[in-house]
């Protein structure tokens, strides 16, 4: 089962969004590149997941983030 991935991470700039693994950014351990994959908000700003087709219901990790 794959990690769930946030709408609003706290620091999502300490970790690495390329892959289901979440690496720390020192600790990259997929070999997608050296350097990190930024996560969709801080690409496009904290709406991000209302532009696009992610593949998710927003819906449902809007309401498991509540609890």
């Amino acid at each position: 089962m794959a990690k769930r991935f946030t709408l609003h991470p706290k620091h999502p700039e300490r970790i690495c969004w390329g892959c289901d693994k979440y690496c720390a950014t020192d600790a990259l351990m997929c070999g997608n590149g050296s350097s990190r994959t930024m996560h969709p908000a801080e690409l496009i700003g904290e709406d991000w997941y209302l532009h696009g087709d992610w593949g998710f219901d927003v819906n449902e990790l809007k309401d498991s983030s509540a609890s």
